[in-house]
């Protein structure tokens, strides 16, 4: 499979466009349900669970997804969505990670906060260490946003480690790669937002901290980064300069243009900023590689349809990452870390559809690395770094629409012909998030909230709950909905995936890696 026919997801997206046109009706239960069924599909997962075997191969390479903000909610409402667009009922259906064999619970909590960020909990899995939150690359001694408490404090990440043994090395995420979670595979940094030079503050400049874009340009582990996409051209581009990506001027005050400074670095690199040029590259030939395809962000997946937006897919860039590993990592192998960032955004948001969406996709790009890499070399590990205040709730019945106001049944089992109403005697959905802006129906398309907080209960009676634009409910007002606490899941296959067995904090995730190359 190469990058310029990854367009498998091209009919699940056509069928996720469309069936946002009107509100979908419950499908039933599938016919084959029978207590036989069940007899006979509960023997066979034991008999598959009897003969899975550990495989205790040195792993060749190590491929680490995180769903930023997946939650197990987020991958059970995913898993429904997605089956619901392809014409079932939905709960029975998996997503391409969960079929993995080695299943395990990741405790989240930072050092100083017991509801994480992505800053802190990223440096756990990269580094082996749990820190505070904000922090990049740095131990809990240092203090955040204070550039000379940091001193001293710097951790290795596991990219940086395995550069250093001579193996290929990337990462691509749909964030900007000066955000936390890609950040922390090869920054250090006492805060998370010091992404351009022009977001140190005076105390950072004073005491020496170097910004997290100039920091990708520094890496001098082994042969350097071979890969690195995603958004944020601006942190690259001095103000005096236009980007090429929308033509305004870039963020920088130190008058670097650090996309030149990319190319003049390595042999055989290259520098490029759309999905054609992506397309059209010489993965055999290009050693490093760096993708900046949005000024900030990249679009949400949902919004960066195949065919008609300058961004690639994540499966795309997933893609094209493992070929250009594969053809750089001699015998040494590669590390690679791809991040579907924008789940936790439209979380953020209290915009359901767009994390599902979102989530999908990064289903799409396991599939990917799955079909490039062997399971007998290549451990491959997808989790979350934390997760977000989603819950599924309402006694809805089966099949009934993930994002939908809730149908229940009635006393003898059957679906009520209208939605459950609350003690209010108001409709409300299944999907719903405990804090957040709230409601909003955004008419006109427009994506963003466009009244103050609307926390609370409304009335959902004529409003189309499936649509893209609706923002799901809340119940405390917040300016962004936020992070939640609970444990996150680790599905793992792949060399030494069976470590991955019960309860874990963290750090152990980068310990597990370790153990499966053999360090």
């Amino acid at each position: 499979m190469t990058v310029r026919h990854l367009f498998a997801g091209t009919i699940l997206t056509t069928l996720l466009s469309a069936a946002v046109a009107a509100q979908p009706t419950i499908y039933p239960a599938p016919t084959d349900e029978t207590p036989e069924f069940w007899q006979q599909s509960g023997a066979t997962a034991l008999q598959q669970a009897l003969a899975t075997q550990p495989n205790t191969n040195q792993a060749r390479n190590v491929i680490l997804f995180v769903g930023d903000g997946m939650g197990i909610s987020t991958i059970t409402a995913a898993r429904i969505f997605v089956g619901q667009m392809q014409g079932s009922s939905g709960e029975e259906n998996l997503l391409s990670f969960e079929h993995f064999p080695h299943v395990a619970l990741s405790k989240t909590y930072n050092t100083n906060q017991q509801t994480s960020d992505s800053a802190g909990t990223m440096t756990a899995m990269m580094s082996g260490i749990k820190t505070r939150a904000g922090v990049i690359g740095v131990n809990q001694y240092a203090t955040r946003a204070d550039c000379a408490s940091a001193q001293g404090t710097e951790v290795p990440s596991l990219m940086q480690q395995a550069a250093g043994r001579g193996m290929a090395t990337g990462f691509v995420t749909t964030t900007r790669v000066t955000h936390a979670t890609p950040a922390a595979t090869f920054a250090h940094s006492p805060e998370r937002d010091w992404e351009s030079d022009a977001d140190l503050s005076d105390e950072a400049r004073r005491n020496g901290c170097v910004d997290i874009a100039a920091q990708l340009l520094a890496f001098d582990y082994g042969h350097g980064i071979n890969v690195a996409m995603g958004g944020g051209i601006e942190a690259f581009v001095p103000s005096t300069e236009t980007e090429p990506v929308s033509g305004r001027a870039g963020a920088r005050q130190d008058g670097r243009n650090l996309t030149r400074e990319w190319q003049e670095k390595y042999d055989n690199s290259a520098f490029i900023w759309h999905r054609d040029q992506l397309n059209s590259l010489d993965l055999e030939n290009t050693r490093h590689l760096l993708g900046l395809f949005s000024r900030s962000q990249m679009s949400y997946a949902f919004d960066r349809p195949v065919g008609e937006s300058g961004q690639p897919t994540l499966p795309e860039m997933t893609s094209a990452a493992i070929q250009l590993l594969q053809n750089q990592s001699g015998d040494n192998g590669f590390f690679l870390m791809v991040e579907a960032g924008r789940i936790d955004h439209a979380h953020h948001a209290g915009n359901a559809f767009r994390a599902l969406h979102d989530t999908e996709e990064l289903a799409r790009a396991v599939d990917v690395a799955q079909s490039l890499t062997q399971d007998q070399d290549t451990l491959i590990i997808v989790t979350a770094d934390h997760s977000h205040t989603l819950t599924i709730g309402g006694y809805a019945t089966r099949g009934n629409p993930i994002l939908g106001t809730v149908i229940a049944n009635n006393d003898h089992g059957h679906a009520h012909d209208t939605p459950r109403l609350a003690q209010d005697q108001m409709p409300f959905t299944t999907l719903g998030y405990r804090d957040g802006m709230g409601y909003s129906e955004a008419a006109g398309g427009d994506r963003r909230y466009a009244q103050p907080v609307a926390a609370g209960r409304h009335n959902l009676s004529e409003v189309d709950t499936t649509h893209p634009d609706f923002h799901q409910e809340a119940l405390v007002p917040l300016e962004s909905e936020g992070h939640a606490g609970e444990d996150v899941a680790i599905f793992a296959q792949g060399p030494w995936a069976h470590l991955f067995h019960g309860v874990h904090e963290q750090h152990y995730i980068y310990y597990v890696m370790r153990h499966a190359l053999g360090w």
